[in-house]
C-alpha cells in the first residue's frame, strides 16, 4: 500500500489539518465550561450552514442515527408516509418508516432518475409526512428540492429531507423551502470525522411527533439539554470540537462562494471523465456536485479496478450500491477539495483503466477537467 492516500469517496470525506489538529488534543469534560463553550458556538454555526431559525439538534450518531430519529420521532404506527425513492438512500427512508409501523406509501422510481412534483401529487392525499432524499449519493443525483418540498407543503405534510451528502455542498434553504426536518451527518461535506447526526427541527415537525417508542433519539430530550448546553447522554466531545473549527471553515469561505465550488468541482469532473471517452451515469449537469458517477466500461471488473487504485496508487474510488453494484464507479468531491484533488483523482482512473486493458485517450482528462474549471459558474 502506498504511503500517501488519497480519499474520494462521498463519504467519509478528507478532513482538514486544523480539523485533525483539534482531535488530538487532550479530552475535555461535556459538561465543563471550556466545552460548553464550543458546544454553544457549534449549535450556532450549524444553525447558519442549515439556513434556519428552528432548533438543530446533535446527535451522537452516524447519518442513519439521524434519519432514525425523524421516524422515531414523527411515526404514528398505521398513518400514512410517503417516501419518493430512485436509488439506495431513498430505499433507506422507506426500510426505517416500514420498521416502525408506518402505513408506508413507496414511489418507487428508476435508480437515476431525479423526482418530480409530479411523482409525489398522485399519493400526497392523507399523508402526515413525506420523506425525500436531496443527493442520492448512489446515484450522483441532487434533486431540485424546492418545488418538491413545496407540494408536500401544499397538502399539509411534514417534511423530512435526507441532506446527509448536500449539507454544506449544494443550495440548501430549510426555512425559505419549508422545509420541516433536515438530516445530515458530520462526515461529508462538512469536514468532520464520522460521528455525528444533524437533525433540523421545525415547530410543526415538534408538534407532530407521535407515539413510537424511543429514548436515546428522542427531539425533546435533546432539546431540553441543549437549551442548557448539557447534552442529556454523553456526546462525541472530540468530534464536537472538531465540527466546530469544520463549520468555522465553511462559513469563513461562505456558503455562496463554497456551493460556487462545488459546482466548479463536479464540472471539472465530469468533463475529465468525458474526455477519457467514459460515459456518466450521473447527470451532467451543475447540480451534480456532490459525486460522479461513471458507468464501468465493457469488460471492467469493478472490485478489482478499485482495488488496483487503492493498493497501488493510494486512490480510494468506492462502487456502486444496490442494483448499481458492480455496474459504476463513484467519485466523490464534497467537502475538502480543491481542483488538484479532481486531478489527481482523473489521473488515477486513467492510469487503473490502461492497467485493465481498458482503450481510452491518454493525457485527455486533466487538460479537459482544467478547462472546465475555469468556467465561471451562474450568477
Amino acid at each position: 500500500m502506498p504511503q500517501k492516500r488519497y480519499l474520494f469517496t462521498p463519504g467519509p470525506t478528507p478532513v482538514p489539518p486544523q480539523v485533525l489538529a483539534v482531535m488530538g488534543e487532550p479530552v475535555v469534560h461535556h459538561r465543563g465550561p471550556d466545552f460548553k463553550l464550543e458546544y454553544e458556538q457549534c449549535l450556532a454555526r450549524l444553525k447558519e450552514v442549515c439556513r434556519t431559525e428552528h432548533d438543530v439538534l446533535l446527535l451522537t450518531a452516524s447519518g442513519t442515527g439521524a434519519f432514525e430519529s425523524a421516524v422515531a420521532n414523527l411515526t404514528v404506527p398505521g398513518e400514512k408516509a410517503l417516501v419518493v425513492s430512485s436509488g439506495n438512500f431513498g430505499e433507506r427512508w422507506a426500510a426505517l418508516v416500514a420498521a416502525y409501523g408506518a402505513d408506508l406509501v413507496h414511489v418507487r422510481l428508476p435508480w437515476g432518475d431525479a423526482p418530480e412534483p409530479d411523482d409525489l401529487r398522485p399519493h400526497l392525499d392523507g399523508a402526515k409526512v413525506v420523506y425525500l432524499v436531496h443527493s442520492e449519493t448512489s446515484t450522483g443525483v441532487v434533486a431540485d428540492l424546492e418545488p418538491l418540498a413545496a407540494a408536500a407543503k401544499e397538502a399539509g405534510a411534514i417534511v423530512v429531507v435526507d441532506a446527509v451528502s448536500s449539507l454544506g455542498a449544494v443550495q440548501l434553504e430549510t426555512d425559505a423551502w419549508g422545509i420541516d426536518v433536515v438530516v445530515s451527518g458530520s462526515q461529508k461535506a462538512l469536514m468532520a470525522p464520522p460521528g455525528l447526526g444533524i437533525v433540523t427541527v421545525s415547530p410543526a415537525a415538534l408538534a407532530a411527533t407521535g407515539s413510537s417508542p424511543r429514548f436515546y433519539f428522542d427531539w425533546r430530550r435533546t432539546l431540553e439539554g441543549q437549551a442548557k448546553l448539557d447534552a442529556p447522554f454523553t456526546p462525541a466531545v472530540s468530534i464536537v470540537r472538531a465540527l466546530n473549527v469544520a463549520l468555522g471553515m465553511i462559513l469563513d469561505e461562505g456558503l455562496e462562494a463554497a456551493f460556487a465550488r462545488h459546482v466548479r468541482l463536479g464540472r471539472a469532473c465530469r468533463q475529465g471523465i468525458k474526455a477519457m471517452g467514459l460515459e456518466l451515469a450521473s447527470p451532467d449537469d451543475d447540480r451534480a456536485a456532490v459525486v460522479t458517477t461513471v458507468r464501468a466500461p465493457e469488460g471492467l471488473d469493478v472490485k478489482a479496478f478499485l482495488l488496483d487504485l487503492r493498493d497501488r496508487l493510494g486512490v480510494q474510488l468506492i462502487g456502486g450500491q444496490g442494483e448499481w453494484s458492480g455496474a459504476v464507479f463513484r467519485i466523490g468531491h464534497i467537502g475538502y477539495f480543491d481542483l488538484f484533488d479532481i486531478t489527481t483523482a482523473l489521473a488515477a482512473v486513467e492510469d487503473g483503466l490502461v492497467a485493465a486493458g481498458v482503450e481510452i485517450e491518454r493525457g485527455a482528462a486533466v487538460t479537459a477537467a482544467l478547462r472546465a474549471f475555469e468556467l465561471p459558474t451562474p450568477a
